[in-house]
């Protein structure tokens, strides 16, 4: 199963570097299911590799000037002080027992893994109904406050769940602000990279991190987002999105099945 793991881990960097998201979305189901790694762990070592993944990714959407930095400061600010403040104060006031349902005890882990599941039937959908660029519709020049509210409530997110938040931040950032795609892709990686790491860093215990086996897949994601944003270059990123979009929509149920049968 761990080979299977190290291929996935490449998986993750080729999606986000093709469209400038994802990677979140298989990360914490590769480490929790084929690593067999502790959710809350889990969610922290996703932190860390989709963060410096996308952070090094972005650097070829910087050379290129495909990086809108007024919205990744507007957008990215509250998401960061929203994701660093749940992983440093929230996420420990989560009971380890959240309710039961009938004679099915939801705990804190089993609860992090079905929200995950959800965010994923959710991003599936989006993915697989239509092409952010369709929704595109006319407006006047970007507003702060939309941007800051679609910021914290990524980063919120993204703090529960260990997500860079990839899988909302592209259709925000296309619909509600109108930007092309390969804009939204870099803007994407960067804010990501802040969230992620500093989420990271809000919950780091050093004692506890398995830096050798962080690193090994950390690397490895980043063979994948250089092959990811190579392709990305000669292939319309978009065109992408209903087959990966497929793809987790077969994940989420995954979860949500090896969740439930426990």
């Amino acid at each position: 199963m761990e080979y299977i793991g190290y291929l996935a881990a490449v998986g993750i960097g080729i999606s986000l570097g093709l469209i400038g998201g994802g990677g979140s979305i298989l990360t914490v189901p590769v480490l929790v299911y084929l690593f067999k790694i502790e959710p809350l762990m889990a969610t922290s070592y996703s932190l860390f590799i989709v963060g410096i993944t996308s952070l090094l990714g972005a650097g070829p959407y910087f050379k290129n000037n495909l990086i809108d930095f007024k919205t990744a400061l507007y957008f990215g600010l509250p998401s960061i002080l929203t994701v660093f403040f749940t992983r440093q104060y929230l996420i420990d006031h989560i009971p380890n027992i959240l309710f039961h349902f009938g004679e099915v005890e939801i705990s804190k882990n089993m609860g992090i893994m079905l929200l995950f599941a959800v965010l994923m039937l959710f991003a599936s959908y989006r993915m697989i109904k239509s092409s952010p660029e369709d929704k595109i519709q006319k407006q006047g020049n970007q507003k702060l406050l939309p941007l800051i509210l679609q910021g914290a409530g990524v980063g919120l997110i993204s703090g529960l769940v260990g997500a860079g938040g990839g899988f909302l931040i592209i259709p925000a950032l296309i619909i509600f602000n109108q930007m092309d795609m390969k804009t939204a892709v870099g803007t994407s990686l960067l804010i990501i990279a802040a969230n992620s790491l500093f989420g990271f860093i809000g919950k780091l215990e050093i004692a506890q991190v398995n830096w050798e086996f962080l690193l090994t897949i950390a690397g490895i994601a980043i063979i994948g987002i250089l092959i990811g944003t190579r392709i990305s270059q000669n292939i319309d990123g978009k065109k992408l999105k209903p087959a990966f979009g497929w793809f987790v929509l077969i994940m989420g149920l995954v979860v949500i099945i090896q969740e439930l049968s426990k």
